[in-house]
This record gives C-alpha cells, structure tokens and sequence, in this order.
C-alpha cells in the first residue's frame, strides 16, 4: 500500500477493508463468463480476488502510472493485463465486456454517461461510488434524486442497490458516504424513439428541473403539435422512463 499513494486530483480513496471487496468482486455474476474490466485498481484491493478467479479474462485500466507499475510488479505473470488507459477515452476490443470498479469519485457520471454510450457492449456493471450518485442512479419517478443518469441507465439495464460503505474503510477517509450498485443489461435492444433525441430530451428537461418541461424543452424548438401536450405541464422528475420515451416519440 505504501508504494501508491492516493491522489486528490484523481479523486482516490483506496478501500482497506478486505471483506468488503470480496463481497464487491462476489456481487459481479459473469454468467456469460465475458471479459471483466476493472476500472481504476488503485493498490489492487478488489484485483487479487479477480485473479483468483481463473475462469475470468480480467483486464485493469487506471490513469495512475504509479498504480500500474505497483500491480505489473506484483503480478509479473498476469502484467499485460495492467494497462496504462482512460476508460473514458479507451475503446475496449470486445463486443461484450463486464466492468467492476471502486470508481474515482471526481469522474463517476462521467464513467456511467461512457457506459451507455458503450450499452451494446456493457452487460455488467458493479461499483462501488458516492452514495449520493447511488442514490440518484436507482431512483424512481417522482423523487426528488430522480435525474439524467437514473432515466438513461434505467432505459437499459436493471439496477440493484446493493450496501452501504463508511468512509472509515478507506485511505483516506472520502467526506461522504459510498454505497454499491449493481447494474444488469435488461432485454431491451433499442428503444422505439431515436435514442439519441431521447438523451437530449432528458439532459434538456432535468437541465432546468424546477420548471416545466414545456419551459425546459424551449431550445428544441418543438413544433405546436408538442408544446401542446399535457404531458409538458409536468416536470422531469415526475416522468417514468417510458413516459420520456414516449415523449421522444412524439417529438420526432
């Protein structure tokens, strides 16, 4: 441990507590037994129990340097598996892959936004992240933490919220609580809307939440036969995920 040491600019927050991470890696499933990518590996904590698992073609990216040569050095025979990448710039090599992650706090949207732009290719999803994003993701319509990610991600995949983590198994110890999710591939292959209005839909309407979605909507420039709608007196959050769907539909 004492060879990586946590950066506050990469948001690291190294867990301690060995119970928990086999607990994370036994909540991955991989029943396709598909290639596992683990998502910044820090000091390995979650790594050796992947590699204890030899029916797994496990794969670690991390934009640490130090934490790449820390675990290359630690695991010479299984090295090329440790790769030096941003999985937020990497185009992973394989039709369908698993992710597992304690994910860096500072970037986690932004790894789930990459995630459904990967949804083709992500089956699994399981990590560990701010309890707040947890919180968000699983979300229903109708609550107040209902928002983008909780309507994208629920699209396509089944969501489990799975237990909590204080801060006090960590190095060092995050100002907030953690929890960790488990998100499944659902059997939804495309959505009956253009999926890519339907992301703009969505980012639009919970971009001005406290208003109306006929207010929010402005800038798409909706025909009348939309701003008419009464489904646009409502506001984002008290859409389901079919609800935006169908909205989608309508205005394309």
């Amino acid at each position: 441990m004492a060879n990586v040491r946590p950066k506050k600019h990469l948001g690291q927050h190294f867990l301690k507590d060995e119970n928990i991470a086999q607990k994370i890696v036994e909540a991955l499933k991989n029943e396709a037994n598909l290639p596992v990518f683990e998502i910044g590996p820090g000091t390995g904590v979650l790594t050796k129990y992947l590699l204890q698992k030899p029916e797994i073609d496990f794969y670690a990216l991390d934009v640490d340097a130090e934490s790449i040569d820390y675990l290359k050095a630690n695991y010479l025979n299984r090295s090329d598996r440790f790769l030096f990448q941003d999985y937020l710039k990497y185009d992973v090599p394989f039709d369908h892959f698993n992710v597992i992650g304690n994910f860096p706090y500072n970037i986690s949207s932004q790894l789930f936004f990459k995630i459904w732009d990967d949804r083709e290719k992500v089956d699994e999803v399981v990590c560990m992240i701010q309890k707040e994003v947890a919180d968000r993701i699983c979300a229903s319509h109708g609550n107040k933490t209902y928002g983008i990610l909780s309507v994208l991600l629920q699209a396509f995949y089944d969501i489990e919220y799975l237990f909590k983590v204080s801060p006090g198994v960590f190095n060092p110890p995050p100002k907030v609580q953690s929890a960790v999710i488990r998100l499944k591939r659902n059997k939804t292959k495309e959505l009956s809307c253009d999926e890519k209005l339907f992301k703009r839909v969505v980012k639009a309407g919970f971009g001005k939440r406290r208003k109306t979605l006929r207010n929010a909507l402005k800038d798409l420039n909706l025909p009348e036969s939309v701003t008419a709608l009464e489904v646009l007196n409502q506001r984002a959050e008290q859409l389901s995920v079919q609800e935006f769907i169908s909205l989608t539909e309508k205005i394309s």
